[in-house]
């Protein structure tokens, strides 16, 4: 499961359609809808938020609102409109993480995209996220 801490709008086709699917799992997955990855520490970050579900949802709505920026048909029966939802930290080596992560990534599925990418130095972050500095997240699973 991955959900990035990154703008959705950095992620190509495959990297926005997997996050829209992986985090509609972590929501029923916060609404005790499956007994699957209730250990995975991704969710970790939106358990420790004083909304879980509101946060998730506004995750959610963000995701959608890129999808459909660009031309795609999402379900927004999935989600709840949220408003004024909890905003969770990430550490700016988080994030540089990620944008190496997805670049790496980009380049061998989606050269065009990379190519747009590269030369950014620093992404944004989901609007659900407020950046701290600091170094990797514990929750982040490096190989």
């Amino acid at each position: 499961m991955r959900i990035w801490s990154l703008h959705p709008k950095y992620l190509d086709t495959k990297g926005l359609t997997a996050v829209w699917r992986e985090t509609l799992l972590a929501k029923h997955v916060l609404e005790g809808k499956t007994k699957g990855y209730i250990h995975h520490p991704q969710l970790n970050r939106f358990r420790s938020c004083e909304e879980p579900l509101m946060a998730i949802n506004y995750y959610l709505s963000e995701v959608y609102k890129e999808a459909v920026a660009r031309g795609y048909h999402y379900d927004s029966s999935k989600f709840e409109i949220s408003k004024n939802p909890p905003q969770i930290k990430v550490t700016s080596g988080q994030l540089a993480f990620e944008r190496t992560h997805l670049l790496n990534k980009l380049e061998k599925r989606d050269p065009v995209k990379w190519d747009l990418l590269n030369s950014i130095l620093s992404f944004e972050p989901h609007p659900l996220f407020y950046v701290i500095e600091g170094d990797i997240e514990p929750f982040e699973v490096i190989s």
